[in-house]
């Protein structure tokens, strides 16, 4: 199943036009703030109305404003996410869960209760009430009572961002879990690159209420033109396989026929995963390093240059089968004559890579 989408609407000094498809699997809508996101997704759930536009999935249309077409929200079956939990206090968790379920409709294919609790590992909370969860239990019920609602499209509006760096953590898993077992779009707002990174399917980068790039999430990230949070917030995402896990705490991967060591990850040899690198973690010598406690050092070709404005410039580096980037200066640019094409060696602290940004990409 596939959404499309084209969005026209005016607000007082902001204009957006926005079109875009949302495959299965988790389509992220990424920028700033104030660069059209939430339009985007209030427009999904029904609770704006463009002034022009159409969205639509095969033959099931919420929107077309040439045809007059206009389904009000609790027609769209759409499951919402919010930032918060926005459960009822005084049910139980089992309670709030099957008050999702009350508004599916009589015809439609419902998810088995038993398998959305014990996919998102809600099996102990079903008697406590919501005052009794911490904030990322909270999210895994919001998540089930969505889910349970059969719906054709999920729409997650930053659903980390009220939560610390440790719940953010303890969610993710549940998110990368959805994106591979779901066959319904998710369309997941953020403008955090850690969460694109490891979960966004197909990545669309808006800016000032337009859509300047969109595609699969490796391509996107590691375009040296698209930095919509700046270049301080660059980064890739590369696909490695596990190899070895080594006595001193050290996991090797391959990503793109070239080797990575990274802080311990507590998966299994083989597993697939999903690594974000960021630009300003990678450093860029002519000739290799000796005597340095860096454990990555790859051999790599400069793909492409781009000075910013003030002093900084960003590097694209082929790397075996990947491109990364690198976040320098132009005094830099100049001191190694870097041009495109240039042969060099990349280099990438082991522990620069947080856990936080490593998640299993199985079943993708």
């Amino acid at each position: 199943m596939s959404f499309s989408v084209t969005l026209q609407h005016r607000f007082d000094g902001f204009t957006l036009e926005a079109q875009f498809e949302a495959p299965k699997g988790i389509t992220m809508l990424y920028g700033r703030s104030g660069s059209g996101k939430t339009t985007i997704v209030n427009a999904l759930a029904g609770l704006l109305r463009p002034d022009a536009g159409r969205i639509s999935s095969e033959d099931w249309v919420m929107f077309d404003a040439a045809a007059g077409v206009f389904l009000p929200p609790d027609k769209r079956r759409v499951g919402y996410i919010f930032q918060e939990g926005r459960l009822f206090p005084h049910l139980s968790v089992r309670q709030n869960l099957k008050y999702g379920a009350w508004f599916a409709p009589k015809d439609a294919p419902r998810e088995a209760f038993d398998r959305i609790v014990d996919m998102l590992g809600i099996a102990p909370l079903l008697d406590r009430r919501p005052g009794r969860l911490s904030g990322g239990e909270k999210q895994r019920v919001a998540i089930g009572r969505a889910l349970l609602a059969s719906p054709r499209l999920i729409l997650a509006d930053e659903p980390l961002a009220a939560l610390d760096d440790a719940r953010k953590e303890e969610i993710l898993p549940y998110f990368e879990r959805l994106r591979d077992a779901l066959e319904i779009p998710i369309l997941y707002v953020s403008h955090a690159g850690s969460e694109v990174a490891r979960l966004a399917t197909t990545l669309v980068v808006l800016e000032n209420g337009r859509v300047i790039r969109q595609g699969p999430a490796a391509e996107v990230l590691s375009d040296p033109d698209v930095t919509p949070m700046g270049a301080s917030a660059a980064g890739v995402m590369l696909h490695a396989t596990i190899t070895a896990q080594h006595a001193d705490g050290i996991t090797e991967v391959t990503a793109g026929r070239v080797p990575l060591l990274l802080p311990q990850v507590g998966y299994p040899v083989g597993t697939d995963l999903r690594i974000r690198i960021e630009a300003q973690d990678v450093m860029i010598a002519t000739e290799r390093p000796r005597a340095i406690s860096a454990l990555n050092v790859l051999p790599a070709t400069v793909a492409a240059l781009r000075m910013g404005a003030g002093p900084g410039a960003l590097a694209q580096l082929r790397a075996g089968d990947n491109l990364l980037l690198a976040r320098i200066t132009r005094r830099s640019v100049s001191a190694l004559d870097l041009e495109e094409g240039k042969e060099v060696f990349a280099v990438l602290k082991a522990v620069s890579i947080p856990r936080t940004a490593i998640g299993d990409q199985r079943g993708t």
